[in-house]
């Protein structure tokens, strides 16, 4: 669906209550109008504006916009790392504005400790949160196992390639057993090929765990792979301009990537997205 974030952000919602869905998907997070600016008087920027949103349980959310629209900023924001200058962040009700463990956040970059090995690495935040030994153990060996490193467990990450390490990150956010999944374009930064590779590892890892995932992308392709949902964002100031529900959300458990892009309805929802991204004046 289609909807301009100013007329949406006069509306008054309980927080509890998730404007689009029915009564039975369960709400896990709730942007109610979220607006951010930096700075005062005629220096000031509006970086965000009248920002709706909900993440249902087990929503893939994939946040597509050209750069400076405000997508990292309101992962920021959702993250409890930025506190928005109105409007509120609800997790199951209750209002977010700090970082907990409720929400677990995967960056570009890994930032894997680099003196633990992959095993206490994905087994800090549980050692943190006070888990005994044994449960850490256990979970530690899930989580790698999931993600297809158990046989890297004692290795250092500087050992490992790119998309282990990222990997490696992943095990590490679950492992904490967050709520919600923040995730600022962790492959950006690698080749075609392993990006590939990791799309398809997420996308067996979130149909595993079933957690609610917000993932901000530059690559069209990339959302219409992972997502269950799209969302556009525009700048000046960052707002919502479109949500669209992502038809191939399955499709993958029974055909290729590569035949997935061959399809003349992906193609023609990928150009519309480009078009949505590029438009001027939506919203």
């Amino acid at each position: 669906m289609s909807f301009s974030s100013r007329s949406a952000s006069n509306r008054t919602t309980s927080p509890l209550t998730a404007p689009g869905t029915t009564s039975s998907e369960e709400v896990v997070v709730a942007l109610r109008d979220i607006a951010l600016r930096f700075g005062q008087g005629a220096q000031s920027v509006e970086a965000l504006w009248g920002i709706n949103l909900d993440l249902t349980a087990g929503d893939f959310v994939c946040v597509l916009g050209s750069s400076g629209c405000g997508k990292t900023t309101l992962l920021r924001v959702l993250a409890g790392y930025q506190a928005p200058t109105s409007g509120a962040v609800y997790i199951d009700g209750k209002v977010h504005n700090a970082p907990n463990a409720e929400v677990g956040v995967v960056f570009q970059r890994p930032n894997l400790l680099p003196w633990l090995s992959i095993a206490d690495n994905v087994g800090f935040g549980p050692k943190m949160q006070g888990e005994p030994d044994l449960a850490r153990k256990q979970r530690v060996s899930h989580y790698l196992d999931m993600v297809g490193l158990t046989d890297a467990r004692q290795r250092l990450p500087h050992q490992l390639s790119g998309g282990m390490q990222q990997r490696a990150a992943i095990a590490r956010t679950l492992a904490a057993n967050p709520r919600v999944v923040l995730m600022d374009e962790p492959f950006g930064a690698l080749d075609a090929l392993t990006r590939e590779s990791m799309q398809l590892h997420l996308r067996q890892i979130w149909q595993q765990t079933q957690k609610t995932i917000f993932f901000i992308t530059h690559d069209v392709e990339e959302a219409l792979i992972l997502s269950t949902r799209v969302v556009v964002m525009h700048a000046q100031p960052g707002r919502i301009v479109e949500q669209i529900p992502n038809p191939f959300r399955d499709v993958l458990d029974h055909m290729s990537i590569t035949e997935l892009r061959t399809m003349p309805e992906f193609i023609r929802l990928r150009q519309q997205m480009v078009s949505a991204i590029h438009s001027v004046g939506s919203g």
